[in-house]
């Protein structure tokens, strides 16, 4: 009788166990990118942990959308499983993480046109990579300086946190510096409406954020942001340790991702898939 109660006690001892293990939840920690981070990444994130729930597996997620200098940081100092970010790691950086004992993997998982936006009363209808210098370095202050429209330029520029900042810089304005008058925002959502309050405002966004209201798209060079032709066009990473390995759930979520599945929520938010 004694024997009988010890194996109910351990069969109860071992479902409880059980019970609990595939009740807890698994939290996948992802920092970094604003360009990815505010709306594609989130709705990837909903989708997987809709998908995982029909398999009784509970997943939450901690996404940070603070700049991809802050991913490439999270993944050195392993805060996060998983980084994002919208520019390569920087040698710095790079060497940085190998002092750490990081081996820095970068993932593309998305592309990107860096669109440029006006007003949507501006009388614009494309520009030129010289304009953009132009414009962003401080060179022309005026909309007259390129236009007949006359009015003093405001030129809204991400902060120094974003990989977008860097890439725009290298890519439109041939590395110069920004001029000091531009006005630097936290996100795309805050330049977009910006742009949208201005009728003298020019800004840039991922291509996420060409749908808001008030805004217009600037062909460049004559190429639509979503061409493949289109001389702003960027990749958009997911970044990870290859020294560490992933949890099995966050390899699970970076798979899904890649998947035809994820790839369609990329186009759904007006990435550019990578198939």
């Amino acid at each position: 009788m004694k024997t009988k109660k010890i194996i109910q006690a351990l069969v109860t001892a071992t479902a409880l166990t059980l019970g609990a293990t595939l009740s807890a939840t698994e939290t996948i920690v992802i920092k970094g990118s604003d360009t990815l981070g505010a709306k594609m990444v989130p709705q990837i994130a909903e989708a997987f942990k809709a998908k995982m729930a029909k398999q009784g597996v509970e997943v939450a997620f901690e996404i940070a959308a603070e700049g991809s200098s802050t991913g490439v940081a999270s993944v050195i100092d392993g805060t996060a499983a998983i980084g994002m970010s919208s520019r390569d790691p920087k040698a710095k950086e790079i060497a940085k993480a190998k002092t750490k004992g990081v081996d820095m993997n970068t993932i593309t998982v998305a592309k990107d046109g860096i669109a440029l936006i006006v007003n949507e009363a501006s009388p614009l209808e494309g520009i030129a990579l010289e304009e953009i210098e132009l414009i962003f370095s401080g060179d022309v202050t005026d909309w007259s300086g390129i236009t007949a429209q006359t009015g003093s330029i405001s030129a809204y520029t991400r902060n120094t946190s974003s990989g977008t900042y860097a890439v725009f810089q290298k890519m439109a304005m041939n590395s110069r510096d920004y001029g000091s008058d531009t006005q630097k925002m936290a996100g795309n959502e805050q330049i977009a409406a910006e742009v949208a309050s201005n009728a003298n405002g020019i800004g840039y966004v991922g291509l996420a954020y060409i749908s808001t209201p008030g805004v217009k798209v600037l062909p460049v060079e004559g190429a639509q942001p979503d061409s493949k032709d289109y001389p702003l066009a960027r990749p958009l990473y997911y970044l990870t340790n290859k020294s560490q390995p992933l949890s099995p759930i966050a390899q699970q979520f970076i798979d899904f991702s890649l998947s035809d599945e994820g790839q369609e929520i990329v186009k759904r938010v007006h990435f550019l898939s990578i198939r």
